[in-house]
């Protein structure tokens, strides 16, 4: 007999990779999809669709039931102050609703994908593991990691208290091919664009989405209930990416590095000053602040316990330039995605 597995947030960058790969190897089982808005993916016998929305307990209580798995992955990814509230009803009361339903429904196992942002970021140099705890000191700021933050201990908080067997899974930055929506991709879009200002001083974890879906299904099949596991590839500074980047799309890069400061000062005159000349200012003070932090992510624990592995991070670069590339030709910009 088949089992249903349940995919929230199907529709995003790393959902419909996941979907691609769970299609692929668990060929005995049927996949349900809570989706809010069109299903992209086409019809077949193995694909169930709930339409409902994760901030509604009876929704996820509908789509829960009959199903022995669950990866979590719907959220809200912005970088907006103003979308604060949105951010936190979606990413945090969301997974509320969905471990409350996976526990009445008494599911085998949960993957809840979570943010290397949580654990991994710092304003120096430092790669952090799981070990280190949140950092909220340094990401309390910005709504969206500290939601995730929240959301974590929401899902600990039902594994330590019900027994929930919830395990968490923190990619780093997605990259690679299919980013619809521009979530991820957006700041090399920026730089083949010619649009990226100055190189930020910070630095960066990526990893392939292909190779995180890769690792959720890893997580799901191996990993232990009430742990985390960073997913993540290469960890460069932004000079290192962009000059790859640079070259692989074969475009000049922006020559200097600016400090924090005189960055958001030059953000907060640009966004004042461009319109006056009918130009926009692609650049948000908070990104700014981001960029001048370092996210630098330790794979170690889903390589051993996973066998997590990461491809070459430079394929990773081409594979993204040629599909934000292709993406640009087409009439539906990304420029309109945040």
């Amino acid at each position: 007999m088949s089992q249903t597995i349940l995919v929230t947030g199907a529709t995003g960058f790393l959902g419909r990779h996941l979907v691609e790969r769970l299609l692929a190897c668990e060929t005995d089982a049927v996949l349900r999809l809570l989706n809010f808005g069109p299903c992209p993916f086409p019809p077949s016998e193995r694909l169930e669709i709930v339409e409902g929305d994760v901030t509604r307990p009876d929704d996820v209580m509908r789509a829960v039931a009959g199903c022995a798995r669950l990866y979590h992955l719907a959220g809200v990814v912005s970088r907006n102050p103003r979308d604060k509230w949105k951010i936190f009803d979606v990413n945090v009361d969301g997974t509320r609703n969905v471990c409350r339903a996976a526990l009445a429904h008494r599911l085998e196992r949960i993957v809840l994908v979570s943010s290397s942002g949580t654990v991994a970021v710092s304003k120096e140099p430092v790669v952090h593991n799981e070990d280190g705890g949140f950092k909220i000191e340094v990401v309390g700021r910005w709504p969206y990691y500290l939601s995730k933050i929240y959301a974590e201990k929401v899902a600990l908080d039902f594994f330590r208290r019900h027994g929930l067997p919830v395990v968490i899974a923190n990619p780093a930055l997605l990259l690679g091919p299919g980013d619809e929506f521009g979530s991820s991709t957006r700041d090399i879009a920026l730089l083949l664009e010619g649009r990226l200002p100055a190189i930020p001083s910070g630095g960066m974890c990526f990893v392939d989405a292909r190779d995180a879906a890769r690792g959720l299904v890893a997580a799901m099949q191996a990993g232990r209930p009430g742990e985390r596991y960073l997913l993540g590839g290469p960890n460069w500074t932004f000079r290192q990416v962009i000059s790859r980047v640079a070259e692989i799309g074969r475009i000049r890069p922006p020559r200097f590095e600016l400090p924090l400061e005189f960055s958001l000062w030059s953000a907060r005159v640009l966004r004042r000053v461009m319109p006056l000349v009918g130009r926009s200012f692609p650049l948000d003070e908070t990104t700014i602040e981001m960029a001048a932090h370092f996210w630098y992510a330790d794979s170690t624990k889903a390589a051993t316990e996973l066998g997590f592995r990461s491809r070459d991070p430079m394929q990773t670069l081409r594979d993204t330039v040629s599909y934000l590339r292709q993406r640009a030709a087409k009439p539906d910009r990304l420029d309109s995605v945040s």
